[in-house]
């Protein structure tokens, strides 16, 4: 019966925001769209590194945390600003389900994400990828989804929803701009370089573009140990909001 509940909340929760217009459009064009001007149509040569996969990596990163950050943060702001949290509250159904579904919903889009990218990438943009290093980049791009549910729901507790997407844009963007995510952080001034480690966004990408082949020797325990202890450190935050 719980399996049932969690299933049917994930299933409405996706078609509710597949009603809305305004969060699925920007969400799946974006990052195809600039993943089409940077890696397809402007010329460029980078040496030892595959334009258009290394892109297709870091493009990745940027379009799952998309809808993860605004999922949670700008969604759980509205519901609960409305009123319509608290009837989830009091209602029978367990509040797992409530974040069961909207991870559910990141995910979706994030599948969805990755394949148009990858299908851009494939037909235009030469991209050269094994079907191992295709799959473990996507097994990659789902899992980094979690960390950016957790932001997204610590800034969902603390803000309004009216504040709620100017908090996200504020974090999300200048965050995957000084990650590397729209231009390789090799073109950043060295100290811009050195502070992409405080980024969440900066560790997932170093492991999409090591699985990728696109970046050697990529310590892969260490950075999904530091987006755990972040994943942690979000939700706990989160937690002593939403209690407070």
């Amino acid at each position: 019966m719980t399996l049932r509940v969690h299933l049917w909340e994930s299933y409405y929760e996706l078609l509710k925001t597949l009603r809305q217009p305004a969060f699925v459009l920007p969400s799946l064009a974006f990052p195809v769209v600039f993943y089409t001007l940077f890696a397809v149509l402007l010329p460029g040569n980078w040496g030892s590194y595959q334009k258009a996969t290394y892109l297709l990596a870091t493009y990745g990163v940027f379009g799952v945390i998309g809808p993860a950050l605004f999922g949670f943060g700008v969604g759980l702001a509205l519901e609960r600003q409305q009123g319509w949290l608290r009837l989830k509250r009091v209602s029978p159904m367990p509040v797992s389900a409530y974040f069961t579904a909207k991870i559910v919903m990141s995910l979706v889009f994030a599948v969805v994400i990755y394949g148009l990218l990858s299908l851009v990438g494939l037909v235009f943009g030469g991209v050269e990828i094994g079907l191992g290093p295709w799959l473990a980049l996507g097994a990659v791009l789902l899992l980094g989804v979690l960390p950016f549910c957790a932001l997204g729901l610590l800034i969902g507790s603390l803000v309004s929803g009216q504040a709620a997407v100017a908090i996200v844009n504020l974090v999300y963007l200048p965050m995957a701009v000084l990650s590397g995510l729209w231009i390789p952080l090799f073109i950043f001034p060295g100290f811009l370089q050195d502070l992409a480690v405080v980024w969440p966004a900066w560790h997932l990408a170093e492991m999409a573009l090591g699985v990728v082949g696109q970046v050697e020797g990529v310590p892969m325990a260490r950075h999904a140990l530091v987006l755990l202890l972040m994943t942690a450190l979000f939700l706990v935050l989160a937690a002593l909001s939403w209690r407070r």
